[in-house]
């Protein structure tokens, strides 16, 4: 099995190269399934799930604890290793990914424009460029994202931008573009938002986006090292556990092909199993913004510091020089989780390790998120709810 690492800064920069072509064009003419994963949590341990009232509605309580974050295992990218001791405190996370249908109220509540949608702008793109890369007009810049295509046969694995285009007009309401739309696709994950979209919608939610160690610990269940949020088996007794390429898709990645045991593409939230803390699509689905920095070194200097890391915040710049077209210290956070496009020949990011930096003004037709809530924060919420209810 060949593994490919996925050059996330080259996408970037492709995404960034696209968006000056089109621009130089332009200048010229489900239903969920929740039960209980026994073997995270302690016999007959029911998972804490808040209605407003016992807790926020529509999360699920984390316990917290300590836990061997990323991975020294075979199948890890240097940039996950190595395991190292983290300890996080209890919170409270969205059981799913943001929906379509939460992201409208949002839009609907707050005339919030998205980055997709609005002209890209010169000075977020190129940080993402070569240095001495032309400036184009204003007036060329075109709004879109990136989205997969696809190909109609195998190809090399080595150029994404086979697979990957930049499309005008594709926006979270349009993720595949122009052409495409989320009616009927009410409760699948929103994409095509960038992670100032997200500060914006979490803002709104009283909510922030978990840091890399609070994802990483709800990814993994309560499995200390499990290969996968369900366990070191990809499919036990048969039974697909992820929205991930294999056992999805007939062809072989990135190669379209007719609807096969699931269609293409982002699943309704909660269409598969959920992980010993009740939280379904933690890997697979759409990948998932966090809140952190990403440094492609950042577990090494981590564990080269010794001891318990106690809810780390991350570093305090970014830094990746994977790719030698793109300045190392080009802006990028950290994404997690992988999507419906990860497979065993390619990538293999449905493991809780699994991490990439992804440029944060950047949208794709895989990459959502899910929020959090400190213990604190809701405590606090509910005191000031009870402290103005009227007198009886």
């Amino acid at each position: 099995m060949a593994v490919t690492a996925v050059s996330a800064p080259r996408r970037q920069r492709r995404r960034a190269m696209q968006v000056l072509v089109v621009a130089a064009l332009a200048a010229t003419g489900g239903g969920y399934a929740w039960w209980h994963a026994s073997a995270a949590r302690p016999a007959g341990q029911p998972i804490p799930i808040g209605d407003g009232v016992t807790g926020p509605a529509g999360m699920v309580h984390i316990p917290g604890g300590e836990f061997l974050m990323g991975s020294d295992s075979k199948l890890a990218q240097p940039n996950e290793k190595p395991a190292h001791k983290v300890r996080v405190h209890g919170f409270w996370m969205d059981r799913h990914h943001v929906t379509n249908a939460e992201f409208r109220q949002f839009v609907e509540a707050t005339g919030y424009v998205t980055t997709a949608e609005r002209p890209p702008e010169w000075e977020t793109l190129k940080v993402q460029l070569p240095p001495g890369t032309s400036r184009p007009p204003d007036s060329a810049l075109v709004p879109g994202g990136m989205v997969f295509v696809g190909t109609p046969g195998p190809v090399p694995l080595q150029d994404f931008s086979q697979w990957w285009r930049y499309v005008p007009g594709a926006d979270w309401r349009h993720p595949d573009g122009p052409g495409s739309s989320i009616d009927g696709r009410e409760e699948h994950p929103v994409v095509q938002v960038s992670w100032e979209d997200v500060q914006a919608y979490a803002g709104w939610a009283g909510k922030r986006l978990p840091t890399e160690a609070e994802w990483e610990f709800a990814a993994r269940g309560g499995l200390e090292q499990a290969t996968y949020a369900w366990g070191d088996r990809f499919a036990p007794q048969g039974k697909q556990m992820a929205n991930v390429w294999q056992g999805q898709q007939a062809q072989p990645f990135p190669v379209l092909s007719p609807k096969a045991g699931g269609a293409l593409g982002t699943s309704p939230v909660g269409t598969f199993p959920p992980n010993g803390y009740g939280l379904p699509d933690m890997t697979g689905n759409a990948w998932q913004w966090v809140a952190d920095w990403y440094r492609a070194d950042q577990f090494r200097r981590v564990a080269a510091s010794g001891g318990l890391q106690q809810d780390p915040r991350g570093p305090s710049d970014a830094w990746d020089p994977d790719d030698p077209g793109v300045p190392a210290n080009a802006p990028r956070r950290v994404t997690r989780g992988g999507s419906f496009l990860c497979n065993e020949d390619y990538c293999l990011s449905y493991r809780p390790s699994a991490r990439r930096g992804t440029d944060p003004y950047s949208s794709m037709s895989h990459l959502g998120f899910r929020l959090v809530m400190d213990d604190r924060t809701w405590t606090d919420r509910r005191q000031r709810k009870v402290a103005s209810a009227p007198m009886q």
